[in-house]
Order: structure tokens, then C-alpha cells, then sequence
């Protein structure tokens, strides 16, 4: 019987059981993932445990597979093989404690609804289908808005916003599912330096609150600033654990296969973060 064929029968339970290295306490555990779009590995034998309450930047090259990480996790592409618990528990039984913030880029701007339309969807899990947003639902929606400074633009149409404030929109989309755990998909790519302010002021308020944020990010000098914790992604894991650590300038020359001008980046960055600690 394939590996495939025993997640089918066990509980996610006992297969945490049968694989020790991974934690049950953890907010989402990885083991032995491969996802292939036409039959090419893009992830290949993934293993990973995520911390709790801690803000971890997946980092690495261009093509290595960091948005197919969240999406496999979040049962939005299919897995070739390997399996995916939150808390020792499959995404189905999970999936109220998660929020997830796609790639600006994936999402059709032009729908004609407001900013309040849009962060009251993130409440449909607590209403339910077809049923009307409450002016408490509503209200929930305003506070996330104004968590992100968005306040003033909630009936503004999407489409009329600039790409930072669509991106802080989305982020208060996500705040107002009350979640534990955070996918965030590239959220400081394109944004002004106010909107990335605001953002990485929202994830701080979030890992104090006891929550944990796993967010694709490209800028590695901003890395030891922003993130506990790294995961160093290329097609497999290179390396993960608390930035101090692994955010070392050999292992992202393993990431990034010496890419001249990105481990310049790198560099600076390792040395910036050495003389903070």
C-alpha cells in the first residue's frame, strides 16, 4: 500500500503518531510533499512544522515553489503525494481557524463591489450562504477596515483603488475570519512604503495576539527585520528554523545556487542582521 493510500485509512492521528518528528501542536505539519504540474516536481519530498505564534517568511528563487507550498497546504492544487495537518487535524476540520491572502495579481479587480463587500466575505464562514451580512457582521468588517486604514474607503469600488490600498483591503479581509493561522501570498510585492508599514504593523499586532502569519516574501533584506522564524524553499527544503539561525548567508547560497545580485541582498542582510543581535 502506497504512502498515498495510507493517509486515506489512518486518522490524521495516527499518522502524526507513526511520524514522531512531526508535532501535533504545531499549526500546520508537512510531510513528504510533491506537487508536479505536468507530471514536472515543482515541490518535491517537502517536510516542515511550522511554529506557533511566530511571523515566518518563505523565501527562495524565482520558480522554487513558494505560493505552490501554500496552495497544496490549502487543498487549492492537487498533491502528487504527502500530507498536510493543522494541529493534528485534516484542512476540512481546520479550515475556520485559517485565513489566507492571495496573490493581488489573482484576484478580478473589476467586480463591482465595494471594500466593505469584500471584507465582509471574509465573515461568510460565521453567517453562512445565503444569508444577509448583519450590521454586526458589518460593523466587524468597519473595524477591520480601520485596522488597516482603510476606513475611509469602504464603499469606494475596488476598481478605484490603488494596488496598496486593494492589498490592505484584502488584509482586512482576512482579519475579519478571526483566524489562528495566516497565509498571506506575497503581500508586500508592489505595495508603497506606507501600505508595507501598515501590513507588517498588522502581522506584529497578529503574532502578539498569539497568532501565526506564513507569508511568501521576495525582499530579503528586510527579512531579519520583519520574521522569527524562515523557511529557505527551492523545490525542497533547504533550510528552516529562527531567522538568528538560518538566514545565513551559506544557506542562501544553497537557495538561490549563486544568483550574484540576489546574494548580494543576501549578504547585506545576514550582515545587518548580525549586528542586531
Amino acid at each position: 500500500m502506497t504512502h498515498t493510500e495510507n493517509s486515506q485509512v489512518q486518522s490524521p492521528r495516527s499518522i502524526l503518531d507513526a511520524r514522531p518528528e512531526h508535532s501535533a501542536d504545531s499549526p500546520v505539519s508537512v510531510h513528504a510533499m510533491t506537487v508536479a504540474y505536468n507530471r514536472k516536481p515543482v515541490l518535491w519530498d517537502v517536510d516542515y512544522d511550522a511554529p506557533s505564534n511566530a511571523l515566518v517568511a518563505i523565501v527562495g528563487p524565482n520558480g522554487a515553489g513558494k505560493s505552490t507550498l501554500i496552495k497544496a497546504c490549502l487543498g487549492l492544487i492537487p498533491r502528487a503525494s504527502g500530507t498536510v495537518e493543522f494541529w493534528g487535524k485534516p484542512y476540512k476540520q481546520s479550515r475556520s481557524l485559517i485565513g489566507y491572502v492571495p496573490q493581488r495579481e489573482s484576484v478580478d479587480w473589476d467586480f463591482p463591489v465595494s471594500a466593505l463587500d469584500v471584507v465582509c466575505m471574509g465573515r461568510y464562514r460565521k453567517i453562512g450562504w445565503c444569508r444577509p451580512v448583519t450590521k454586526s457582521h458589518k460593523r466587524a468588517a468597519l473595524e477591520a477596515l480601520a485596522r488597516v486604514g482603510m476606513e475611509d474607503f469602504a464603499t469606494r469600488q475596488i476598481s478605484q483603488l490603488s494596488g496598496g490600498q486593494q492589498q490592505r483591503v484584502f488584509l482586512a479581509r482576512a482579519l475579519t475570519q478571526e483566524a489562528d493561522l495566516y497565509f498571506m501570498d506575497e503581500p508586500f510585492a508592489g505595495v508603497d512604503a506606507s501600505t508595507e508599514r501598515a501590513i507588517i504593523e498588522v502581522l506584529r499586532e497578529l503574532r502578539a495576539n498569539g497568532k501565526t502569519v506564513i507569508v511568501v516574501h521576495h525582499d530579503l533584506q528586510s527579512v531579519p527585520e520583519y520574521f522569527d522564524h524562515v523557511l529557505l524553499l527551492n523545490m525542497r527544503v533547504v533550510a528552516a528554523g529562527p531567522v538568528s539561525e538560518v538566514f545565513t548567508a551559506e544557506n542562501l547560497q544553497k537557495t538561490y545556487g549563486g544568483r550574484l545580485t540576489l546574494l548580494a541582498e543576501a549578504a547585506e542582510a545576514v550582515a545587518r542582521a548580525a549586528k542586531g543581535t
